[in-house]
């Protein structure tokens, strides 16, 4: 029987197709590389199976994915993602910050991960958006979803910042909301807060959480 939250269990969309969602969010909203825009005719086709609630929004990411040149791509990707405080694909970052405490955060990823024999072959903390969608679609549906719950106030406040951006990207992020129960009362106010805070700044002195491979660190 499935561990997943009973709101979830009762969500309009079906276990295959929260899967394949999460599956293709974690594709394009990865680095656009050539592997990437290769595989785009796939993920069209793909996304095409999905009912109206996802198909929209990942239908506007790959519309932006398949006419804008490649260059313009890769340089429009690290300006958002890399430069935005406010649209980190991190999902600890927006209760954390880059202080001690996300360490913590950080572990119960890669502790859900070595649980059920997840190894990402990737170079990214185990909170990349990226990772825990393909952990989801892949591995462990219930484990991953309930690491997106565990951070939907974080989630959700980078779908609005990348609505108001203006940017195509936001598009996909919605399709991961969509998959997830609708917000509370209580997650609405933990947004706002979010929103009106933005994430907890540096705390000087401390040791970077980068310090520790959090992807292979033991208990």
């Amino acid at each position: 029987m499935s561990r997943l939250p009973r709101a979830l269990r009762r969500h309009r969309l079906s276990e295959r197709d929260r899967a394949l969602t999460h599956r293709i969010a974690a594709f394009v909203l990865d680095y656009p590389d050539e592997r990437l825009l290769a595989d785009l005719p796939l993920l069209r086709t793909a996304t095409a199976e999905l009912p109206d609630a996802v198909r929209t929004g990942l239908g506007e990411i790959l519309d932006h994915l398949e006419r804008t040149p490649p260059q313009r791509l890769a340089e429009d990707y690290v300006a958002i993602f890399d430069l935005r405080r406010r649209c980190c694909l991190h999902l600890t970052y927006y209760a954390y910050g880059d202080t001690r405490k996300r360490g913590t955060a950080l572990l119960s990823f890669t502790h859900a991960y070595r649980a059920a024999g997840f190894d990402p072959v990737t170079d990214e903390l185990p909170d990349h958006l990226c990772v825990v969608l393909e952990f989801a679609a892949t591995v462990d549906p219930d484990a991953g979803s309930r690491l997106l719950l565990q951070h939907r106030a974080g989630l959700e406040l980078l779908r609005l910042a990348l609505l108001d951006s203006g940017s195509p990207y936001a598009g996909a992020v919605a399709a991961v909301s969509a998959t997830l129960p609708p917000l509370t009362g209580r997650l609405r106010d933990a947004v706002a807060r979010l929103a009106a805070e933005g994430p907890p700044g540096e705390e000087v002195g401390l040791e970077p959480y980068t310090t520790v491979d959090y992807r292979k660190a033991h208990v």
